[in-house]
């Protein structure tokens, strides 16, 4: 007897135990592109694919911890109800079925989207993600940043050819539009196209948010690269999020007999929206694109005069995203190399026919291998990037040296492969003598007293901040306990180096009288700017050789302003025809240096200081002819205005906007 109620006990510990054991993932079934291709022949067995995000508890919209779908249609004056993805009936089938015409199912698609979009950057980066925060003079203490738990997605929000990612709203809007009439043959005239079913939108606008937590500076137009990269970065995590998906990119192996450089789903972006505005073709490609005389597609030849000529922030940034994805294709054809070789009988040349099926599956993992690598370093190169004023020559560097920084041999060239590719476009970063890995990589610092008396005292706070950060997962601890940091590592910065002139020098900012006299601008600034601790994170990354890497990265920036004629003195050879501030005498220009600041804590010390220091006059001539060719009359005043930058800044609105 005693036996049997022991086994009966034991029976129930395990079922609720059971009971208890919570899965792993959720599994959510979605558009591996968008609706069109569900309607191909050729596609529409690789168009639904079921996406893999990990297991949250959720209330309905859906609402989870990173988002909060909210489905308002303002134009028709509607709300639909928000889906309940822990019903038993959708757990049971992997959620709705793919629907253009149901609300819940496109709220079910942009949350698995956007949340495996997010998973991406938080594996690449070895951190929890963060959504920048929003401004509140009401806040108390120091720090006025309000925390944003949850980034807001309205799947229906305009009627119109757009969606973006709105910096004021903490939102990504979507829209929705009757498609155009001018060839039947690409898309039924008239009939309506949801951005929100677009799984290239969702991933691009998605990445405009997370690019956003971490700088926020990025969004302001100082330098044609800046708001350029902010849209090719979007296209690179979209891009290569196609190959993430097995049938879809076994199925594209097998067309294009492994050959990347032809044309395929893969290289493009958002085809559906693409061809319902009048394209031939899909919206943006990596690659090539159709000829609009021709109908064909052709593969597209790099022009290395094409940076310095193209100011369009789209097309500016499809230079970058091709740079990118010509590296990836080189990584790639280093990878199936021997395969090729093998299945040619050493030839070079294919058999006619198709593929066999196991060497089709076998260049399937060798160019997903290659497209997460190359995913994983760009990034990664986040952290190495200055905090103002980007350029694609800064981003070269910093893919190079984070990816320098954690994997110490190359043997499949991926450094190099970037470095052509850049190279082949004309992108240089300035101030190098040659374009070797070595030259490009970011030089260490040798600062003497800040690694020994001074920085010590540093260290320590640096190392409770990684304690204290190292025992939590909550994203509303870790925002405060990071910007409690922020705030005591300003004031120990503002106190113990304040007055060193090396600090100056490391950071490119000005921290004391004795720094406004050296760079001859007393008589300008009334006193010293003050700076702002712009960002502290953590890294903590595994190599594939075991190595680990233990850092924080402090990002510090500071402003000046500059009246009309304080500007002439700062800058006493800049034209007064492309001086911004002669016909309003009551306005100021702000111009903003930055550093950040990489500091390794196993060593407890600054490794690197990438800069943009605040006494660069030729920046600042720079940043202001931009300025004033986007404000008058260029082709980039068609989406930008500088009232809407002052008052409630939605550069990516109209950025998007068709």
């Amino acid at each position: 007897m005693w036996q049997n109620d022991y086994n009966s006990s034991v029976a129930e510990d395990k079922i609720f135990k059971t009971e208890k054991q919570r899965p792993v993932f959720r599994k959510l079934r979605c558009y591996a592109f968008d609706p069109s291709l569900s309607s191909q022949l050729e596609t529409s067995a690789i168009n639904l694919i079921t996406c893999k995000v990990a297991w949250e508890d959720l209330k309905r919209g859906p609402i989870g911890e990173y988002l909060e779908v909210i489905d308002i249609d303002p134009a028709s004056g509607l709300f639909y109800d928000g889906i309940d993805l822990d019903n038993p009936l959708l757990l049971a089938q992997d959620g709705l079925f793919p629907s253009e015409s149901n609300p819940g199912f496109h709220q079910q698609m942009v949350y698995a989207v956007a949340m495996n979009t997010i998973q991406s950057f938080e594996k690449a980066l070895g951190r929890r993600a963060l959504w920048s925060g929003r401004y509140d003079e009401n806040l108390p203490g120091k720090r006025k940043e309000e925390y944003i738990q949850r980034l807001r997605i309205y799947p229906h929000a305009i009627r119109e050819a757009n969606a973006y990612y709105s910096p004021v709203k903490k939102a990504l809007l979507f829209g929705y539009f009757p498609a155009s009439t001018l060839d039947i043959t690409q898309h039924l005239p008239g009939g309506m196209v949801f951005t929100c079913l677009s799984q290239d939108i969702i991933v691009h606008e998605t990445t405009h948010a997370l690019l956003d937590g971490m700088h926020r500076r990025f969004i302001e137009p100082t330098h044609p690269d800046t708001l350029a990269f902010h849209e090719a970065f979007a296209d690179i995590v979209a891009l290569f999020q196609h190959f993430s998906m097995k049938e879809v990119l076994i199925h594209q192996i097998a067309k294009t007999k492994g050959d990347l450089t032809s044309q395929s789903l893969l290289g493009e972006l958002a085809q559906e929206f693409g061809k319902a505005i009048g394209n031939y073709g899909a919206l943006r490609s990596a690659i090539g694109k159709v000829n609009p005389e021709t109908k064909k597609w052709e593969l597209a030849v790099p022009d290395p005069e094409g940076y310095k000529k193209t100011l369009e922030p789209h097309a500016r940034g499809a230079i970058l995203v091709s740079a990118i994805f010509e590296a990836f294709i080189s990584i790639y054809n280093i990878r199936v190399k021997d395969l090729f070789r093998i299945a040619s009988g050493g030839t070079g040349i294919l058999p006619e026919g198709e593929l066999h099926p196991t060497l089709v599956k076998l260049l399937a993992n060798e160019a997903a291998k290659a497209a997460n690598h190359v995913l994983s370093m760009c990034i990664r190169a986040l952290d190495y990037c200055p905090p103002v004023d980007i350029t694609f020559g800064d981003y070269l560097r910093a893919i190079i040296t984070a990816d320098k920084e954690l994997v110490a041999e190359d043997p499949m060239a991926y450094r190099i492969a970037m470095i052509d590719a850049f190279r082949r476009r004309g992108i240089l970063p300035e101030g190098l003598k040659t374009l070797s890995v070595e030259s490009l990589i970011y030089p260490e610092v040798i600062i003497g007293n800040l690694n020994a008396g001074k920085f010590q005292y540093a260290s320590d706070y640096l190392r409770k901040f990684q304690e204290e950060l190292s025992y939590t997962h909550d994203r509303s601890v870790i925002f405060r306990i990071t910007n409690d940091f922020k705030a005591r590592l300003h004031d120990m910065l503002e106190g113990k180096f304040g007055s060193s002139q090396e600090f100056s020098d490391l950071t490119g900012l000005l921290f004391c009288m004795d720094d406004l006299k050296r760079h001859g601008l007393g008589p300008i600034l009334s006193g010293t700017p003050p700076f702002e601790v712009h960002s502290v994170r953590m890294a903590r990354r595994v190599g594939p050789d075991g190595n680990l890497l233990n850092q924080i990265i402090i990002g510090i920036t500071q402003q000046i302003k500059l009246t009309s004629d304080s500007l002439k003195m700062f800058v006493p050879e800049l034209d007064d025809s492309i001086n911004p501030l002669l016909d309003d005498k009551n306005e100021t220009i702000k111009f903003r240096g930055g550093a950040t600041i990489i500091i390794d804590l196993d060593k407890q010390a600054i490794k690197y200081s990438i800069k943009k220091p605040i006494i660069d006059r030729t920046r600042l001539i720079a940043q202001i002819k931009y300025q004033k060719s986007i404000f008058s009359g260029s082709l980039q005043a068609t989406y930008l205005s500088q009232s809407r930058f002052k008052n409630q800044p939605e550069p990516l609105a109209l950025l998007h906007r068709l």
